[in-house]
């Protein structure tokens, strides 16, 4: 084992009068590339930033070994007006070059030749992933042993998240990244730094593994409480017990993914450019959204036209999951808008089903009020219940649904993080009856377990999905098609996920059907072959974990119900109140048959799967 470069012992920090964590130890040596993970609010920028030292501990020590450099990537880059990139990225030499009298300029312009930014532009001009760029030349231009990289991928798409990937992939030191983008940590990481409930834990091998050892140490934990106390293990946080069967991921709905893919491949070579007829079905037509030769032109600050979208067709029909994917500034958005009718395209035609219910993500989060509380923004006037998608629910069970906590019901809006607003602007969202779901960047500022709870519910979601989205996992999860936006305003349709996608481009085997092309054999598309499933789906498990309690309180409530039947005066003092109570007492019977038929339901599927 190398001795470390760079470790925190003890390390204690206080926020708001208590502590955020403290008794942390940690070492970073020579050739590590550490995912460091953790739920939103769980303290891991903070961490990051004792460990660059741009913020002291409030206990315990930090050690750097003599000469070693550290190179740290904010989560969000500065921006200073009238500025120049190259300012900008000399801010980054080490002091100790700066004060031999060193020239330094050529280290500045080599960093940016590899980033692919020009030195004179002023900051204030840069997109969001080119402002990304210069933040990380300013990491590298030290030539650091240790890169501490925050929310490296956040607003960036794919292709510079790729160009990001290959950087890090050549850099010699050691790297300690937070992301929510799973293939990304997949593709960098050795080593992983779980921060969890104010404790790090550590395990000797990359983000790849998270899942199944973090499931083995949540199942630990879970059988230690119940030895300890029956009773604490039913009141520990209900989202910890579901999180081993939503990561697990429901074979299930992968393969009926695949079935979609498989048909939507069958139907793209069968149908080729034929015209069908829209027509009304059960929920909504059955043809969602039909363009034909869409093309979307602005004349630019020059005179210039500008082609964004050129000459593009495509049908969606109602059952459809698309996925569209595309540099920043190509115009994902406008084709969203062309397709939704928001916006006239320049040439060709755009036509909506029927019956069409939307339902679209903001983005921006302009329907939140600030100053409203998580309460009354879902649940309906001077009620504390809502209708989710037909079904009455109270809203803090609602709330929890989307792991957050019973006491941030009353909490305003303004309290809650940028990914605790994407949450609770979801669950909005997700509770209004819709058959067409249109998501614009969805996963912005989410946790994994934010990302993996809005991935199950998504699948289960019978309507038609358009999603934006730069997360590759994602799509590959949710997605029958993908419709890339590529240079000049040109775009294509794949079948498939974002893998599928990548195949196709590079002429490998194809899991999926270029739209454009059709296939040898319709009838026998690709797709992977789907492992067994071995464990119960998340809401499954969560049945089987909750189940007990709620058999419990229904023959507590069923108890108190036939005690005050048992009064012999009551039918004589209230005919009605005696009415009611047994009415209440015949559906709370029905309720208990109907949850120890599921319990046993369970039960048994457990066991099956287990042997």
């Amino acid at each position: 084992m190398a001795a470390p470069i760079l470790a925190l012992q003890d390390a204690r920090v206080t926020f708001g009068g208590g502590d955020l964590f403290k008794g942390i130890s940690l070492s970073v040596e020579p050739g590590m590339r550490i995912a460091l993970v953790g739920r939103n609010g769980s303290g891991k920028s903070t961490l990051l930033k004792t460990i660059a030292g741009v913020l002291e501990l409030d206990g315990g020590d930090r050690f750097l070994q003599a000469g070693t450099r550290v190179g740290y990537l904010h989560q969000q880059p500065e921006i200073v007006p009238g500025r120049t990139v190259f300012e900008q990225v000399s801010q980054g030499v080490p002091e100790e070059m700066k004060q031999t009298g060193a020239e330094t300029g050529y280290l500045v312009d080599q960093v940016l030749d590899g980033v692919g930014i020009d030195g004179s532009r002023l900051l204030e001009t840069l997109s969001g992933g080119e402002a990304r760029r210069v933040a990380l030349a300013e990491a590298l231009v030290a030539d650091p042993d240790v890169l501490l990289l925050d929310e490296p991928t956040n607003h960036l798409d794919i292709k510079t998240i790729l160009w990001l990937e290959d950087e890090l992939k050549t850099f010699r030191g050691a790297l300690l990244i937070i992301s929510h983008d799973r293939q990304f940590l997949k593709n960098l990481t050795n080593r992983l730094f779980w921060l969890d409930r104010g404790v790090l834990r550590t395990h000797g091998k990359g983000f790849a593994a998270f899942e199944e050892w973090s499931e083995e140490i949540l199942r630990s934990e879970e059988v230690e409480l119940r030895k300890m106390d029956k009773k604490i293990a039913e009141e520990t946080d209900w989202s910890r017990k579901g999180i081993t069967a939503r990561r697990a991921r429901n074979e299930g709905r992968l393969r009926a993914l695949n079935r979609l893919r498989a048909e939507r491949s069958e139907r793209t070579a069968r149908t080729g450019n034929a015209r069908l007829e829209v027509s009304a079905g059960a929920k909504s037509g059955k043809v969602v959204v039909e363009a034909e030769g869409i093309s979307k032109s602005y004349v630019d600050a020059n005179g210039q036209e500008k082609n964004v979208i050129r000459n593009f067709s495509t049908r969606i029909m109602r059952g459809d999951r698309v996925g569209i994917i595309g540099p920043n500034g190509a115009g994902k958005t406008t084709l969203l808008n062309l397709l939704m009718g928001k916006i006239p395209p320049t040439t060709g035609e755009v036509k909506l089903g029927t019956n069409l219910t939307p339902a679209i993500f903001d983005q921006q989060r302009e329907s939140l009020d600030p100053e409203e509380s998580l309460w009354d923004t879902l649940a309906d006037p001077g009620s504390g219940q809502l209708m989710v998608r037909g079904e009455v629910r109270h809203v803090v069970a609602y709330l929890r649904d989307f792991l957050f906590e019973d006491k941030q019901a009353k909490s305003p809006v303004k309290s809650l993080s940028g990914g605790e607003k994407n949450r609770l602007l979801l669950a909005k969202l997700l509770a209004r009856e819709s058959n067409l779901l249109v998501l614009d960047e969805p996963t912005n500022d989410l946790d994994m377990e934010t990302l993996d709870l809005l991935q199950d519910m998504l699948s289960d979601y019978d309507g038609t999905l358009i999603i934006i989205s730069h997360d590759r996992e994602f799509l590959d999860q949710l997605v029958t098609s993908v419709i890339a936006l590529e240079e000049d305003g040109n775009i294509a349709e794949y079948v498939g996920g974002y893998t599928d996608y990548v195949r196709q481009r590079k002429g490998g085997p194809e899991t999926g059907v270029k739209k454009a092309e059709k296939p040898a054999k319709a009838s026998e598309p690709k797709a992977e072959k789907p492992k067994a499933r071995t464990k119960l789906s998340y809401k499954d498990q969560r049945d089987l974990d909750l189940m007990p309690g709620v058999i419990e309180g229904l023959e507590q409530e069923i108890a108190k119900l036939e005690a005050e039947l048992a009064d012999p005066e009551l039918f004589t003092k209230s005919p009605e109140k005696f009415q009611k109570i047994a009415d209440t007492l015949s559906g709370k019977k029905e309720e208990l048959d109907a949850a120890e038929e599921r319990w046993l339901e369970l039960e048994i599927l457990q066991e099956a799967l287990s042997t």
